[in-house]
């Protein structure tokens, strides 16, 4: 009977996820004995988790419809930098600020997006790679629009002449608007966003509601199994360009959401990045190339932020000579995105 259960939750979660979320135990046992601030590391996993979120929702629509990972996560994210710059250019702030950004962001994600889609539909079977190609490209050709932009408001511009600042605060504007929306403050060093949490979970249930809508259901039918699809009269080219606008307004709100809890926007070659993240979350989740899920992405961002929320205290303290902790990091954060890659041609 018990051996039964225990095989029953290794093959609903993974041998691999075990591992990963028995190392996490591991670090949460250590923690107390090492004269860490326990509460505030929690405070700060919490928050990361929340901020996270979105942007590693923004790949299950593009995996669902048959893109398959969309490196290309940084053409939303420009998208919402787009809305959150012009947000800010007419000098708004609160709800009223953070909501702008976002209406801004998403018709022109979703014009984006269906244009992206158009093109992979040019070149299927090669999607990860021209989209890892096309999300540099549109980084570093949104790097000379953020530079000649002629923005007035001072607080965005740089001092001297046109542009627009690699770093815009948020202090005074809407600066963690979600995290202290309704929190929960257990103590004085843990608390608990949960205006954040609230927001994530109506967009994991938007999207999960979508997936069974008539819709969603031809969209993932389409990604599944594009040759019955199309026998059945679905419109496979539409439903994957109908996923990739859905992945690319997601990444808009979901780069809104992450800056609002981060304290400010990054421009330039900042969201370069943020695709290998989002993808090594949902892929440690239990995601591959041809499916995935709300539950996917859940368990893959608590337990890819936990760990990275943990780790680097715990190394300053193991080795705090130098800067042998920073090089920890990023052996660790690199070796988790190395393995969830290395999963990407898995089938569940």
């Amino acid at each position: 009977m018990i051996k039964d259960s225990m095989r029953k939750i290794v093959n609903t979660l993974g041998f691999p996820r075990l591992i990963i979320m028995g190392y996490l135990m591991v670090i949460l046992i250590a923690m107390p004995f090492m004269g860490l601030q326990i509460e505030m590391l929690y405070t700060q996993a919490f928050s990361r988790i929340g901020m996270y979120a979105v942007l590693v929702l923004a790949m299950v629509p593009a995996i669902e419809s048959g893109i398959k990972m969309n490196m290309a996560l940084p053409l939303g994210i420009l998208c919402g930098l787009t809305g959150a710059v012009m947000s800010l250019e007419f000098g708004l702030s609160g709800w009223s600020g953070l909501f702008t950004a976002m209406i801004i962001s998403v018709p022109v994600a979703a014009a984006v997006g269906i244009l992206y889609g158009i093109i992979l539909n040019k070149i299927k079977g090669s999607e990860m790679m021209i989209a890892t190609y096309t999300g540099y490209t549109a980084v570093s050709f949104m790097c000379i629009v953020w530079m000649a932009l002629p923005v007035k408001n001072a607080e965005i511009r740089w001092p001297q002449g046109n542009g627009v600042r690699s770093i815009v605060t948020l202090t005074g504007k809407y600066e963690k608007i979600l995290d202290h929306f309704l929190e929960i403050r257990i103590t004085d060093d843990l608390v608990f966003p949960t205006g954040l949490f609230l927001f994530v979970s109506v967009m994991c249930f938007l999207v999960w509601l979508f997936m069974r809508s008539r819709l969603g259901i031809m969209m993932r039918t389409a990604g599944s199994n594009p040759v019955f699809a199309g026998a059945t009269g679905i419109n496979v080219n539409q439903m994957r360009i109908l996923g990739m606008m859905l992945s690319t307004i997601l990444g808009a709100i979901g780069i809104i959401v992450y800056a609002q809890s981060y304290g400010f926007f990054q421009f330039y070659m900042a969201p370069l990045n943020m695709a290998f993240i989002a993808v090594a979350a949902v892929l440690i989740g239990g995601a591959t190339v041809g499916r995935a899920g709300i539950f996917n992405v859940i368990l893959g961002t608590i337990l890819y932020q936990s760990i990275m929320t943990f780790t680097l205290p715990m190394a300053n303290v193991i080795m705090p000579e130098g800067s042998l902790s920073e090089i920890v990091r990023i052996i660790i954060q690199n070796g988790i995105i190395l393995y969830a890659l290395t999963k990407a041609g898995e089938s569940r």
